[in-house]
């Protein structure tokens, strides 16, 4: 069994890329199809061995708790109408009340003080941060990747993909001192360099693995320009006590907190769905390969 049983999920900003929609519903709470992007991120944790949940959240947003908690009269009208189907599905979107919290960022000071947030619930041992809008369509999870890649190598790990000088700007920047295979060794972490300057088109994916050392350079990191705490600084302030890495995961990575992401990995989504249904009718002795990131 892995020694990363808890996740933080960072939930509590506003998206106004994709307003007028998210003046209502938040963002991690649009559908994918038929769940949440939340629910996907949940669902990534549970098959990756993580027990304890944590989200950090704004007291704004009801509608996450109101999710996860347990609907009583739903499942006691379809286990009564014999709607086993649905009532497993129901029950997908319930976190035991003695698993998951929700706690409350009061100022939108970026994601470091997020993180920083929910130190109280955080043990004296590593953890995995997963940003729901960041999608990864994979057949396996991203984070099991990682925590393989954790138990081999220790220190603190971030997801990791190629996104091209063009678009390093909207990302923190891995500078990269040397490779092995999908394993980065960073040397330094820069948040949102210009494509001038960056130092490798590698960018941090919003999949994470921390020692809890971070949290007390996250105390004293100082706020940026735009007066947000950044995690990217405090993990490359804890290379002082700990190696960093970069996973180039397998997996499609889509940005769901911007109109094309969103709409590219419900086309994903959608198309990996409809191949399942379809190898489900194939005649006995054929194989149907569906869609694999």
């Amino acid at each position: 069994m892995s020694s990363i049983d808890t996740a933080v999920f960072p939930v509590a900003g506003l998206n106004t890329q994709l307003l007028p929609i998210t003046k209502s519903v938040p963002n991690e709470m649009l559908p994918l199809i038929d769940k949440p992007l939340v629910q996907f991120a949940v669902e990534e944790a549970r098959a990756s061995g993580i027990r304890n949940f944590i989200f950090v959240s704004s007291p704004d947003k009801p509608s996450l708790d109101e999710y996860f908690r347990t609907n009583h009269m739903l499942e006691m009208h379809l286990a009564r109408s014999g709607n086993t189907k649905a009532l497993d599905c129901v029950r997908t979107a319930t976190l035991d009340a003695d698993s998951h919290w929700i706690i409350h960022q009061n100022e939108q000071r970026g994601l470091g003080h997020a993180i920083w947030t929910a130190r109280a619930f955080l043990s004296d041992k590593p953890f995995a941060v997963i940003l729901p809008d960041d999608f990864i369509h994979a057949s396996r999870p991203a984070l099991a990747q990682m925590i393989e890649m954790h138990e081999r190598i220790g220190g603190n790990l971030v997801a990791s993909k190629d996104v091209g000088y063009d678009q390093i700007s909207k990302f923190g920047c891995l500078d990269i001192e040397a490779r092995a295979g999908h394993c980065l060794n960073i040397a330094n972490l820069v948040e949102k360099p210009s494509r001038y300057t960056a130092p490798s088109s590698n960018a941090v994916i919003g999949r994470y693995i921390l020692q809890p050392s971070v949290l007390r350079h996250l105390e004293k990191t100082p706020c940026n320009h735009n007066g947000k705490i950044e995690l990217t600084d405090a993990i490359a302030a804890d290379l002082s006590e700990n190696s960093a890495w970069g996973i180039e995961f397998e997996g499609q990575y889509f940005d769901c907190g911007t109109k094309d992401g969103f709409v590219g990995a419900t086309l994903a989504l959608a198309q990996s769905q409809a191949h399942s249904d379809h190898a489900t009718l194939q005649p006995t002795g054929k194989r149907s390969f569906g869609l694999v990131a």
